[in-house]
């Protein structure tokens, strides 16, 4: 299970080090995607296999399935882990998504987001802001 917010940069080569808590979790490979609400998500071998599991039951015959599986699923690479327990972010995924070399690397359960630093503190003062109503909107009693 990942979880905790991470400050990282970016090298020249768009390289990230996966923080060392998360590593330990990931084995040598993650899937990198576009993610929800700015960010792009990395996913785990076994985690991955189970959301392309999820995406193999929605009905193909449905309009907005077709488009949310074809712009997850375009967005998709397969990266590697090196030596140094680092990863290339693919540049395309960089610059269509905004991410410039100061990220938060933020676990969310099964997968990891990264998001640029400066998205990222405004999202998290937003929702900061409505945290006890979004719990409340969302806890069942």
């Amino acid at each position: 299970m990942f979880f905790g917010s991470y400050a990282h940069s970016l090298d020249d080569k768009n390289r990230l080090v996966i923080p060392s808590k998360m590593r330990s979790e990931i084995g040598t490979r993650l899937y990198i995607m576009k993610g929800f609400d700015g960010a792009v998500s990395m996913y785990p071998e076994k985690a991955f296999e189970k959301l392309m599991s999820e995406f193999n039951s929605m009905p193909f015959n449905k309009k907005d399935a077709r488009s949310y599986l074809r712009t997850q699923l375009a967005s998709t690479s397969e990266l590697e882990i090196d030596k140094a327990g680092r990863v290339i972010i693919p540049g395309n995924l960089l610059t269509k998504y905004s991410i410039s070399k100061s990220v938060m690397v933020i676990g969310m359960g099964d997968h990891i987001e990264i998001w640029d630093s400066k998205v990222y503190e405004v999202y998290e003062a937003e929702a900061d802001k409505n945290f006890e109503d979004i719990a409340e909107n969302l806890i069942k009693e």
